[in-house]
């Protein structure tokens, strides 16, 4: 006779946690992250109350303080202030520790008035999610005991670790870790697979920092992000709205001169132009390296030489950490080449950081950026410049 109301082979209960555990990290990635943090998506009232009410039940999290903590994140990723950079306090430390790390940045004076504006502030929030996280928490065990028994236990247990460890450790450690990039934004984004099924697209955590306030996280046919497919089916049946996704990058191999529209695609897909940069001149950095014997002149390998150049070009000397950095200007000083490839990497991206220009002015001085890589006697930058042309 069973102890619970419902019993199973012990498959059943392995295919019940992932059900469940699934419903979680679609809250998580769909209400939380996609709908609240970023506003990409409108969503129904019964369906954004419905994962107010999951969340509470098996995680416990304020949305108001996750929201908050994660706005955060994207205005200060990979410095001091980042409240879980795997650059700052190592990737053990967001790994397995990373909800000590939310703890903390909840209770920082400022983060929720800051970051936390527009989030749910009803009767029953303030009342009952807010004041009483910890009581859905109990509630749920009580539900899963009651459902299947002293194995309930073990349910429930998995279910309070599956979102501490996906997202306050996975996707905030190892997204910010290992992985491949895409796109090059100031920070150490990556893509952990292609393929985003376990949690939910989260996976593409490269692509969701390049274009943050899209509802969709894959940018390849090849990408997969099951987040964005219960989007879909919600928007097919009115309970959903897409606000914004990702725009496509328009190629128009006949311009040979750019003109405002080239301007206005460079900016819009700023992040694509820059990871395009770098990785055209991988080849040309790495001879210049060899060849020069950088690495050795500085008492380092090439390998770790590379790296500090690589990362500096996609990400700016700024954002990396001391030591690279200090590797990187020790390169730049070895090296003319190097020294010329990273000041047009700097032009380059203060092309999107004039906000007090002109549209003409900044064409001008996209045209002037142009000539100087036609006239830098370097292939690749050369190729790279009429690539540019040809944005449309």
């Amino acid at each position: 006779m069973p102890f619970g109301l419902i019993d199973m082979p012990w498959w059943g209960y392995v295919l019940v946690i992932l059900g469940l555990t699934h419903v979680t990290i679609a809250s998580v990635t769909i209400f939380l992250h996609r709908y609240q943090a970023h506003h990409a998506l409108d969503l129904h009232p019964v369906v954004s109350h419905g994962f107010r009410t999951w969340l509470w039940l098996t995680t416990g999290i304020v949305t108001r303080e996750w929201v908050a903590i994660h706005r955060k994140h994207h205005a200060k990723c990979e410095t001091p202030e980042d409240p879980h950079s795997p650059q700052i306090y190592g990737l053990n430390k967001v790994l397995f520790d990373g909800v000590d790390l939310y703890r903390r940045e909840s209770a920082v004076p400022g983060t929720l008035e800051r970051y936390g504006s527009g989030t749910p502030q009803d009767a029953i929030e303030r009342h009952l999610y807010t004041p009483h996280a910890n009581l859905g928490i109990g509630l749920m065990l009580v539900i899963d005991l009651i459902l299947f028994g002293p194995i309930g236990l073990t349910v429930w247990a998995v279910q309070m670790m599956w979102i501490p460890f996906f997202a306050a450790g996975v996707i905030n450690g190892i997204g910010h870790y290992w992985g491949y990039r895409r796109f090059a934004p100031n920070d150490a984004s990556r893509n952990i697979l292609p393929w985003g099924i376990l949690i939910a697209g989260e996976e593409l955590h490269n692509n969701h920092h390049a274009y943050a306030t899209s509802a969709k996280l894959s940018n390849q046919w090849w990408e997969i992000d099951l987040g964005w497919l219960y989007i879909r089916l919600l928007a097919a049946l009115r309970l959903a709205k897409v606000r914004r996704v990702a725009p496509k990058l328009r190629i128009d191999p006949s311009k040979q001169r750019c003109d405002i529209e080239t301007l206005q695609a460079i900016m819009t897909h700023r992040y694509a132009v820059l990871a395009s940069f770098v990785d055209s001149l991988k080849p040309t950095v790495r001879q210049e390296v060899r060849q020069r014997q950088v690495g050795a002149a500085l008492g380092l390998g090439d390998k770790k030489t590379l790296r500090a150049v690589q990362n500096g070009l996609q990400r700016g000397a700024e954002h990396l950490p001391e030591t690279e950095r200090d590797i990187l200007e020790q390169a730049l000083a070895a090296s003319p080449l190097l020294r010329r490839l990273f000041a047009m990497r700097q032009e380059l991206v203060a092309l999107w950081g004039r906000s007090n220009d002109s549209r003409e002015q900044l064409v001008e001085k996209l045209e002037n950026w142009l000539q100087q890589a036609e006239m830098s006697r370097v292939l690749a930058l050369q190729q790279f410049s009429r690539q540019l042309c040809s944005y449309a």
